[in-house]
């Protein structure tokens, strides 16, 4: 059955985030979002895998046993991160050293497997690649967010290393917005403080956005004072 193509957006930047909502890839979530450009190159990186796994499983759904299925994607996509893994350190070598073990680990990203297993596999190629592109966003999002927030309180720069994805001329682009900074927020503590502050701004969102969609209730004439 297709899904509407607003409602793959939707669920992919928001109401199914794969960081916010579904937990998944926490392990690089937590480790590179030391900085906004670290946070955006793995974004960046895991987007890609999710747009080009998706659209590959859409394709060969038809011709992939049931019982097969799942080590088939891990395949496709293992096949799909060793191409941007050599990507970047052909083209962002001091990024792919920074990122280091989270670039090949993309490939146990349980985002990326969920997806082509509950909707790649169900669906036809634009969606898969329109839903891929969605959650790819959704998840960099998140990362750039907290990678940005964390590099403003631990040590209060803005866009530092810019350099590592945008070339030497990007040096111009650091901002140092902050004098010193709190240590807390670079550290491991930092990251889970960060992260769970993020989930808990969503939900007061989501509760707000629900409260104001409600409906008033009636009142009755008897209730309001008003004669019968």
């Amino acid at each position: 059955m297709s899904v509407p193509v607003a409602e793959v957006v939707k669920t992919g930047l928001w109401t199914n985030n794969a960081g916010l909502v579904q937990l998944l890839g926490l392990c690089p979530l937590l480790a590179v979002s030391t900085s906004f450009i670290n946070g955006l190159g793995l974004g960046i990186a895991t987007t890609l895998v999710l747009l080009a796994s998706n659209v590959t499983v859409s394709l060969i759904r038809e011709f992939v046993r049931p019982e097969i299925r799942i080590p088939v994607f891990v395949m496709v996509i293992a096949s799909f991160v060793t191409a941007v893994e050599l990507a970047m350190n052909a083209w962002f070598h001091e990024l792919f050293r920074v990122l280091g073990i989270f670039i090949p680990l993309i490939v146990t990203n349980c985002a990326i497997i969920g997806r082509a297993e509950a909707f790649a596999s169900r669906q036809p190629p634009p969606l898969a690649a329109l839903d891929g592109l969605a959650m790819g966003i959704g998840f960099t999002g998140v990362l750039v967010t907290l990678g940005g927030l964390r590099e403003l309180i631990g040590q209060g720069t803005l866009f530092a290393d810019a350099h590592m994805m945008f070339g030497e001329g990007a040096r111009a682009i650091e901002l140092q917005i902050l004098d010193g900074g709190f240590l807390l927020a670079l550290l491991p503590p930092g990251a889970f403080i960060g992260l769970g502050l993020m989930v808990a701004a969503k939900n007061l969102i989501d509760a707000g956005l629900q409260r104001g969609r409600t409906p008033a209730p009636a009142i009755s004439a008897k209730a309001a004072g008003e004669p019968a």
